[in-house]
């Protein structure tokens, strides 16, 4: 049986080299049309993105535009590790956590 390591004891090296790793298998995955393993692949690389990001550059009440979802905007209600809990704008109020690797750090703002 082997065990996993978890991305949160991975060094930065590590981190990215699993990235391009997980990126290039996405790209055959794509190109072969294997919708499934693509998406898995994707979400795993979006993951590991977010532990080379530092969660003190997020601030709870501040509004972040997602990335790869033009016109859509997340605001912050709290920080647990990696992940941003909080809701869509302009959508019904759920509750939801997303990886701080889909937040645009570069659009933030009070709501």
């Amino acid at each position: 049986m082997s065990t996993e390591k978890r991305y949160s004891t991975y060094s930065e090296h590590e981190l990215k080299q699993e990235i391009a790793q997980l990126k290039e298998k996405s790209r055959k995955a794509e190109a072969l049309g294997i919708v499934n393993e693509f998406a898995v692949l994707e979400r795993k690389a979006i993951m590991a993105e977010a532990y080379l990001l530092n969660p003190k550059d997020f601030n709870k009440g501040e509004v972040y535009a997602i990335k790869n979802d033009p016109g859509v905007y997340f605001k912050i209600d709290y920080l647990n590790g990696v992940f941003a809990w909080g809701y869509r704008l302009g959508g019904e109020r759920q509750l939801e956590a997303l990886p701080i690797s889909l937040l645009d750090n570069a659009k933030g703002g009070k709501a």
